[in-house]
C-alpha cells in the first residue's frame, strides 16, 4: 500500500505544496525561502527515511511566522493522510538526540488526538535572522493536522542552533519508528479501542 500524500495550501498569506513519501530512502527537495528552517525540515527526512518535497511562498516581507505555521499544516496533514488506517503500524515512537553539549528527548503517539507538550528554552531569541519562538508554532501546527500526541523536551544545551537541530532530529528518528510496520501486527490496528 502506497503511504504518500500531496497537500496544497493557498491563503492570502501562503502558498504551498508538499509532497510526503513514508516509505523513502531520505530525500529532500525543500524550498521554504528560510534557509534556517529548510535545513531543519531536511534532518527530519535524513533522520526519518521519508521523502519530502516543498515549494512554499510567503509573506516575509511581515515576517516568516505565517510560512512556517503554515508549512507544519501541510506537513501534519500530509502525514496524517499518508500514515492511513495505521494497521499494522508501530504507532509510537520516541528519540534522544546529541549534538555537542545539547541533548533533546521528542515522544510521540500517532492517537489521532492532538496535543503538544513544549519544555524548550533557548539562551537567545534568534539563530540568525531566525525567530526561535516560531518553532513552537511549527510543532503546534504539525500535532494539531497530523493529530498526534507530541512531547518535546529539550535536556540541555547552551547553543540555539545545536538545541533546534538536536529537536528536528529526534522528531525523525521519532516518526520513523513510530510509521514502522510491526510484522507481528500485521493486520492489527495498535488500539484496544480497535480505532485510531
Amino acid at each position: 500500500m502506497s503511504r504518500m500524500a500531496t497537500i496544497k495550501r493557498a491563503t492570502k498569506e501562503t502558498a504551498i505544496e508538499l509532497s510526503l513519501n513514508l516509505d523513502g530512502d531520505g530525500k529532500s527537495d525543500i524550498q521554504t525561502s528560510i534557509p534556517f528552517l529548510d535545513h531543519m525540515l531536511d534532518q527530519i527526512v535524513r533522520h526519518g527515511l521519508i521523502d519530502l518535497t516543498i515549494r512554499a511562498n510567503g509573506d516575509r516581507d511581515i515576517d516568516d511566522h505565517h510560512t512556517v505555521e503554515d508549512i507544519g499544516i501541510c506537513f501534519g496533514e500530509a502525514l496524517y493522510q499518508a500514515v492511513g488506517n495505521k494497521v499494522g503500524i508501530v504507532r509510537y515512537g520516541h528519540a534522544y538526540v546529541p549534538l555537542d553539549e545539547a541533548l533533546s528527548r521528542v515522544v510521540l503517539d500517532l492517537s489521532g488526538r492532538p496535543g503538544l507538550e513544549y519544555h524548550v528554552s533557548f539562551p537567545k531569541e534568534k539563530v540568525g535572522n531566525f525567530d526561535i519562538d516560531l518553532f513552537k508554532e511549527f510543532f503546534q501546527a504539525v500535532s494539531n493536522h497530523g493529530r498526534m500526541t507530541l512531547h518535546i523536551d529539550t535536556l540541555r544545551g547552551d547553543n540555539n542552533h545545536h538545541i533546534i537541530e538536536t529537536i528536528f532530529k529526534a522528531l525523525g528518528r521519532a516518526l520513523r519508528l513510530a510509521i514502522s510496520q510491526d510484522p507481528r501486527s500485521e493486520g492489527v490496528i495498535p488500539s484496544t479501542k480497535g480505532s485510531l
